[in-house]
């Protein structure tokens, strides 16, 4: 993963009569924007997950040698604030998954929101099958396409996680665009990305494409 780099600064000042340079470092991560930083910290936080085994998707004999998840640069731009319009006469469905599996959900919400120039809306779906432990009532699932599927990205879309607001607005962070783990481990079922959730546009944010080979 690559990190957004920072520069030394010399500092010059005058000291009696004559003058001393001083080298000072910044401190990287107060140096860093509150949005940058938090970008930057989901993304440590994601490789320190794939490298431990009981959170990792990736089998062993690939995780032993994996040294992080290739990322799109940091960028704020991609975190946007979205009109949040609920559905509450939405029924459950089927949503199909890589395999014969289906995933019982419902279309909680639409999103609607500008970005790069263009308006979107996109389905935001609760899971009727999640656990009943704390925390999961406040689960959202936001899959997506765009045109970097193929690309730069998983041909099959990518997922955000997203909990449930308690106003009429969204905020979607993009930087957090995951790959279904089934990209990692065909062990997994993976929900596929509804039709109706294609943006036609790229979205250069998140996790690029990964290969095992």
């Amino acid at each position: 993963m690559k990190h957004l780099g920072y520069i030394l600064v010399l500092f010059l000042c005058s000291c009696g009569q004559g003058k001393k340079y001083h080298d000072e470092r910044t401190n990287e991560v107060d140096a860093v924007p509150a949005k940058l930083r938090t970008i930057l910290e989901y993304q440590e936080k994601t490789n320190e997950e794939f490298k431990d085994p009981e959170t990792s998707p990736l089998p062993d004999r690939f995780r032993k040698d994996f040294e992080g998840l290739d990322f799109f640069p940091a960028d704020t731009t991609y975190v946007v604030t979205a009109r949040f319009e609920r559905t509450p006469n939405a029924k459950p469905f089927r949503m199909p998954t890589t395999t014969d599996r289906t995933s019982w959900e419902v279309v909680y919400g639409v999103a609607y929101f500008l970005l790069n120039g263009t308006e979107h809306q996109l389905e935001v779906y609760k899971s009727l099958e999640l656990p009943s432990a704390a925390g999961n009532e406040e689960y959202l699932f936001l899959p997506f396409m765009d045109l970097t599927n193929g690309e730069e990205t998983y041909g099959g879309g990518r997922y955000l996680n997203l909990k449930i607001p308690e106003g009429n607005t969204l905020v979607i962070d993009f930087n957090r665009a995951y790959n279904p783990y089934c990209v990692y481990n065909k062990k997994y079922s993976c929900p596929l990305v509804p039709r109706q959730n294609f943006m036609n546009t790229k979205v250069m944010a998140g996790v690029k494409q990964f290969s095992l080979d």
